[in-house]
Formats: C-alpha cells, structure tokens, sequence
C-alpha cells in the first residue's frame, strides 16, 4: 500500500529501467555513377578517394566502365577503392541513386527507375519542355547542384566552378598572348625593364576575383570594373593590397580596353549576361588582343561574341582574339572532378546520416533549395516560370 503522504506509488519508488535516446536509422546508400556522353564532358562526380569514404562507411557505388578516365582515373584505381564495375549502362541506371555531373538525356531518363533520386546539374537554359515532363512520368526526385546552398547562403557547386573558371581564364589567356598565331608573343610576368601585361577584368564576382588572383601573382597590372562597390571593396580586401577598380562607366572603360592586351569579361545577369562591350568598343582595341568571355554560357558579355569549343576554342573579330568556350572547367577535368568530389561527398554523409534524403531535406533548408522535382512533382518556381508548368511549394510536401 502506498504512503497517503507520498505523491507516488509503491510501483513508482522501484528503481526503473533507464530508456534510452531513440537515434534514428542510419540510411545505406547506393549510388550508380554513368559516363558521361554529354559533348566534351570528362568530368565525374566523386573521385577513387571519395568512393573509397562511401564504401567504408556501408554504402555501395556501382560505376560505368572507363566513367572516370576522361578526368584520369581508371577503373582499377575505383575498383581499388570498393566500387563495383560494369559495362551495361541500363544497370547503372537503375540505381536507387543517381550521380552525374551532366543532366541526363531523354533516352538515359528511359532507363531509370520510378522513384529514383536523382543528383545532376540542371542547366536550365539547355533544357527543355520534355526533360520536365519525362521525369514527372518516372515520379523522380532531382536536385539540381548548381542550385544548393552552403550554410553561409553562397552556392558552393557554382562557387568552385568559378574559382577554377577565374583561374583557368588566366592560364588560356597567357597561352593566346605567347602562341606566334594568334597572339602578340607576350608573356605574363613581371620581368624587369619590360612594362607589365594590362588585363582588364570586367566582374568583381568569384570568377573575377581569382582571375585578378591569377594575374596579379603573374605579374600583370590588373583592372577590374563591376557596377557594385560592395563586390569592389570586397575584392580589394580578399586580395589584400590595393588595384585599380572602377564602376562600369564608358570613359574610364574604353581607355583601358583601349590599352589592355588581355581582357575577362565575367559579368553575371538574371537571364542573360549584359552587354557590357559593344562591337564598336572591341574595334578600338590593339590587333592581338585577347578576349576570354567567361560569361559566354549565360549569353555573353561582348557584343563580338559567339559560343566556341574546347576543339576549336578561338577565332579573330577586327584584329582581337575571341576565346568563348562555355564550359572553361571541363577544360582541367581532374581538378574539376575533385572540386565536384569534394561538394558531393559531405552531402551523400549527411544523407546517410539523417536516414536518407527525404530527412536531410526536412533538415537542410540548403540541401531543399536545390531540389526541383519531389517525387515528380516540380517544386522549382524558376523552371516552372521558365517552361510555363505548374509547381508546387517543397516545404508544403516535405513537411
């Protein structure tokens, strides 16, 4: 009998068992990764190195055969990391997850799985009204990568492309100047007695920034224009030395383009790129110089300008050398593949971790705002604008 004195009961005086913290289940992943048969695509989404990280936490990767050898990894070195290989495309396809660096085509879509996640980028302005439309058929859940959010609110997929963009935008315009064919056989590098290179670097963003990175630590006297003081200030304190920067105004621009050997254009619009250097601005400048239109794929920053390849990557408009490729990093594929890598494997952890997409996108808000299609559902605004389709909220899905 209990004590009329005491708030409990015999049966709650004994001592009880401690209930443990419920964790939830750990997800297991299974990841296909697909060659790429996009255009010039060498590219891959995770390295031998990540696929071995996958792999020793208990989760299987199933590989196409040579998917890897564009960025100069062999199917030994993945095989060696635990991954398993095939020949048949259709058995990559259907995986439970997909990785791809490319978005797939209408005809690789066929050969997926209803349900299947897929991880790619999007490439809106590439895409079409049927892409849409066939992954709503097969009830897929797509996140596009350029489209993820860091903790910080910048874009990390983009952000790392850019870096390699800027970077790389250096490097080609160096080779231009110095090849007897198209350049005037100058050479970046502060060499004493030799006046400097002149770059002109127009866009104070990522790719901006690490160009003016690049030239600066060769030697050039570096130039960089954008309409935003915040982006100039913020440029001038990353680089941590004073430069020359100025907002677009037609004075000041025409006399350093006048007297530029190299100039970048990475000028990002909502749409479309602005035109920021007229034809007949381009005709003003010295014979041999260099233009590398980083903004091509978003329209183009010149009004010169036409889409290049990495197989015929220039041509010569009124005495200046156009060097318009859309895609600069799948000219260094192995960096980019690292870089990419490097992105894509805290996040397949953390999926892992939280028991699987759907959690990580109730957790992640970053993670939520690359997903544009929830179990064929699209739940991207901008596509849905873009291709004129209906789309719901992804919050109002998930939760």
């Amino acid at each position: 009998m209990s004590n009329p004195l005491s708030p409990f009961t015999k049966q709650q005086l004994i001592p009880q068992e401690e209930t443990l913290e419920i964790f939830k289940k750990k997800g297991d992943l299974f990841i296909g990764i697909p060659k790429e048969t996009a255009f010039q695509e060498k590219r891959i989404c995770l390295t031998p190195d990540a696929v071995y990280a996958l792999v020793n936490n208990g989760h299987r990767v199933l590989l196409e055969a040579g998917a890897g050898e564009g960025a100069s990894f062999t199917d030994k070195d993945y095989s060696e990391a635990g991954a398993e290989i095939t020949k048949d495309t259709a058995k990559v396809f259907a995986c439970p997850m997909i990785l791809k660096v490319e978005p797939p085509t209408l005809e690789q879509i066929k050969l997926i799985n209803p349900g299947t996640i897929l991880i790619s980028a999007l490439q809106l302005k590439t895409q079409t009204k049927k892409y849409f439309e066939a992954l709503a058929a097969k009830r897929i859940t797509a996140l596009a990568f350029e489209f993820i959010k860091d903790a910080d609110g910048t874009y990390p997929a983009v952000k790392s492309l850019s870096e390699i963009a800027g970077t790389a935008s250096v490097l080609i315009a160096s080779e231009l100047l110095s090849n007897p064919h198209t350049g005037n056989g100058l050479m970046f590098g502060n060499i004493s007695g030799v006046p400097p290179v002149e770059v002109v670097i127009l866009g104070a963003g990522t790719v901006g920034e690490f160009a003016a990175r690049g030239a600066m630590g060769l030697g050039a006297n570096v130039k960089v224009f954008d309409n935003s003081i915040t982006k100039l200030r913020c440029i001038q304190t990353h680089l941590g030395r004073p430069f020359f920067t100025s907002t677009i105004q037609p004075k000041n621009l025409t006399k350093a383009l006048k007297r530029c050997d190299v100039v970048i254009g990475a000028v990002r619009g909502k749409n479309r790129s602005p035109i920021v250097v007229s034809e007949s601005l381009v005709q003003t400048m010295k014979k041999g110089a260099i233009i590398i239109d980083v903004s091509i794929d978003m329209g183009g920053c010149f009004e010169t300008s036409e889409v290049t390849s990495h197989k015929n990557p220039t041509f010569e408009k009124h005495g200046v050398v156009h060097y318009c490729v859309p895609n600069i990093p799948a000219r260094y594929p192995k960096t980019a593949s690292v870089s990419i890598s490097n992105i894509f494997t805290p996040y397949l952890m953390q999926i892992a971790e939280d028991g699987g997409l759907e959690n990580s996108l109730r957790i992640d808000r970053g993670l939520r705002n690359g997903l544009y299609f929830y179990h064929g559902i699209l739940t991207s605004k901008p596509v849905g604008e873009w291709f004129d389709l209906s789309y719901n909220d992804a919050n109002l899905l998930i939760f």
